[in-house]
C-alpha cells in the first residue's frame, strides 16, 4: 500500500509516468482452493449426500443397500478419476463440474421417475424422456472425449440404481446413447454439430427401446397395436435427444465461463479477424499484421503433425505480436523504407524497447480480456531468447571502444560493460506444445524474410539451424515436446514456407516494336 504514495510522489516530481502494466498475479489462497484437499474432501461429501437425497427419497425398494453399492461405485469412479484423470482430479473446479454435471443428470432422472410415479407422466413415455446422453454431451464437449466416456460409464451405473428395480435395459440404452453422444461430438467446431448429435441419440435411444419392447408393443396383427402411443412413445424419442443437445449448447458458455474452459467452438469465435486488436494491427503496424498471418499458417500446420491444438495455435498467433502496436515503428517489418529510428538510439535502448513489446502484449491482452491462454503464449513466445542483432552491436561497440581505448591510453573500467542480460527476454520459455510452436514459428518466418533467394534447400537450412539454435539454449526445455515431434514440426516448417516463398515465373516481355499502337497504349496506360 505505501508503494502507492512513494509512486505518487515520483509522479508529481516528474520521475514517474504513473503508468503500469497489468500483469498476472498468482493467488496463493485461489491456488489453495483450487488444489486444497479440504474442498476436494467437501465436493466428494456433497456428491454423496446427493446421492443419498436421491436414494432415500420416494418409494425405494432396500435403499440402504443400493446406497452402499452408490458408494462402492463412488469408490470405483474416483479411483478411476485419479488414475486415469490426474489433472482433473487434482483441480477442485474441474472436479466440481465432473460431479455437478453428473449428479444433475441423475436428478433429472429422479423428477421424471417420481413425476412417472405419481401419474403425471404416462409410465410407457417416462423412460424415453430421460436425457441419457446429457453429461457425456457436456464433458466430452468441455473436457474431451475420456471424459465423456467416464461420465457415460458411471451416471448409467448410478441411474440404473435410481429405478424401482436394477434394470439392465436402462443400462444398455444410457451406455449406447452416451457411447454416440460421445462418438459425434469428438470435433465440434459449430454449435450445429451439437444438434446433429442430438439427432442421432434420438434415434439410438428410439432404435433400442424398440428392440427392448419399450415402445410399443407393436403387433403383426391389425387393430392389437396402439399406433398412437408409438407415435408419442417415437416423438418422446426423438424430443429428448435435440432437446439435450439445445439444452447443452445453451449452458455452454455459461460452463466455459464458470470455470474457465475454452472449447473449440470459442476459439474458432475467436479467429475471427474483426476484432479490434487486429483492426488496429492491421491499420497501425501492416507488416507485424501479414507477419502474424504467417506465423498462424505456419504454427497450425505444425500443430496439426505433432498433436498440438491447431486453433489454438492460429488464434494465439493472431495475437502473440500486439505488444507492437505501442511503438511499431521501431520494428522492421512497419519501418519506412530509408529510415531506421534505431539509429538514433543506443543498441541497449534499442533491445529494450523491442524486449517491452512483450510486457506491452500482455498488458494490451489482460485489458481486452483475451483468454488465459493467448495471455501465456504471448509472454512466452520469446521465452529466455536475447536480442541477438543490438546484443552483437554493443559488443561490437565495445569492442572499437576497447581499441580506441588502447590508442588514447585509456583505463579499462572507463570502457562499459555490456551485460547479456539487458538483451534477455523476461521469459518464462513455452510451457505447452501450442506455445512452443509459435514460438519457433515466429523466429522462423522472421528469419525466413531476409532470405534473399529462398531456395528449399536455404529455407531447409534457415529452419533446422533455428530449431537448434533454441534446443541448445534450452528454450524448448520445458514445453511437452519430445525430439521427434519437434523435427516433425521443423519438416512441417520447411514444407510450408517452400510454399509460401516459391518464386514466380519471370513472363517474357514482348518487344515494344511487336505491339500495336493501340497495345503499346494500353501498356503505358497500365504501368502508369
Amino acid at each position: 500500500m505505501f508503494d502507492i504514495f512513494k509512486r505518487w510522489r515520483l509522479v508529481g516530481r516528474g520521475m514517474d509516468c504513473g503508468k503500469r502494466r497489468r500483469t498476472i498475479v498468482d493467488s496463493d489462497f485461489l491456488h489453495s482452493l483450487e488444489t486444497g484437499w479440504v474442498l476436494r474432501s467437501a465436493l466428494l461429501a456433497a456428491f454423496v449426500l446427493g446421492l443419498a437425497a436421491l436414494i432415500f427419497t420416494g418409494i425405494q425398494e432396500e435403499p440402504a443397500k443400493k446406497f452402499l453399492l452408490c458408494l462402492l461405485i463412488l469408490v470405483t469412479a474416483v479411483a478411476q478419476l485419479w488414475i486415469n484423470h490426474p489433472a482433473t482430479f487434482g483441480s477442485n473446479s474441474r472436479l466440481c463440474l465432473v460431479l455437478g454435471i453428473m449428479l444433475a443428470q441423475l436428478g433429472v432422472i429422479k423428477a421424471i421417475l417420481s413425476q412417472a410415479a405419481s401419474g403425471n407422466i404416462d409410465l410407457q413415455l417416462a423412460p424415453l424422456l430421460i436425457p441419457y446422453a446429457f453429461a457425456p454431451l457436456v464433458l466430452s464437449v468441455l473436457l474431451g472425449r475420456n471424459h465423456g466416456l467416464y461420465a457415460a460409464v458411471f451416471v448409467s451405473l448410478w441411474g440404473s440404481l435410481l429405478i424401482g428395480r436394477i434394470d439392465p435395459v436402462f443400462l444398455v440404452i444410457s451406455l449406447i446413447t452416451g457411447f454416440i453422444a460421445v462418438f459425434v461430438t469428438l470435433q465440434v467446431r459449430r454449435r450445429s454439430r451439437l444438434v446433429r448429435a442430438g439427432v442421432y441419440v434420438g434415434l439410438a435411444t428410439w432404435i433400442l427401446a424398440a428392440a427392448f419392447g419399450q415402445i410399443g408393443p407393436i403387433s403383426l396383427f391389425p387393430g392389437e397395436t396402439d399406433w398412437r402411443m408409438v407415435g408419442w412413445q417415437s416423438l418422446a424419442a426423438f424430443a429428448t435427444g435435440i432437446a439435450t443437445a439445445v439444452v447443452v449448447s445453451g449452458i455452454l458458455p455459461m460452463l466455459e465461463h464458470a470455470f474457465k474452459i475454452t472449447t473449440e467452438i470459442s476459439w474458432l469465435e475467436m479467429s475471427d479477424l474483426n476484432h479490434p486488436l487486429l483492426k488496429r494491427l492491421s491499420l497501425e503496424a501492416p507488416g507485424t499484421y501479414h507477419h502474424s498471418l504467417a506465423v498462424a499458417n505456419l504454427a497450425e500446420a505444425a500443430a496439426e503433425k505433432v498433436g498440438a491444438n491447431p486453433t489454438v495455435c492460429r488464434v494465439a498467433s493472431y495475437f502473440h505480436d500486439i505488444g507492437k502496436l505501442v511503438k511499431p515503428q521501431y520494428f522492421t517489418e512497419n519501418a519506412p523504407p530509408g529510415h531506421n529510428p534505431h539509429d538514433d538510439l543506443t543498441p541497449t535502448m534499442s533491445a529494450l524497447i523491442i524486449i517491452a513489446h512483450v510486457k506491452e502484449g500482455v498488458d494490451l491482452a489482460l485489458k481486452n480480456k483475451l483468454n488465459p491462454e493467448i495471455v501465456d503464449i504471448i509472454g512466452q513466445h520469446h521465452g529466455t531468447s536475447t536480442v541477438s542483432y543490438f546484443l552483437q552491436v554493443a559488443l561490437q561497440q565495445q569492442e572499437d571502444a576497447r581499441l580506441g581505448g588502447k590508442i588514447m591510453n585509456m583505463r579499462e573500467d572507463d570502457i562499459p560493460e555490456v551485460s547479456e542480460e539487458s538483451f534477455r527476454y523476461p521469459g518464462p520459455r513455452p510451457q505447452t506444445k501450442e506455445a512452443a510452436l509459435v514460438s519457433l514459428a515466429d523466429a522462423i518466418e522472421s528469419a525466413s524474410r531476409s532470405l534473399e533467394r529462398p531456395t528449399p534447400q536455404r529455407i531447409d537450412d534457415l529452419v533446422r539451424n533455428i530449431v537448434k539454435s533454441r534446443l541448445e539454449e534450452g528454450q524448448l526445455d520445458e514445453a511437452p515436446l519430445t525430439l521427434a515431434e519437434i523435427w516433425a514440426a521443423a519438416e512441417s516448417f520447411r514444407f510450408s514456407l517452400v510454399n509460401m516463398l516459391h518464386a514466380r515465373i519471370a513472363y517474357p516481355r514482348r518487344d515494344d516494336r511487336d505491339l500495336s499502337p493501340r497495345a503499346r497504349a494500353e501498356e503505358k496506360a497500365a504501368a502508369a
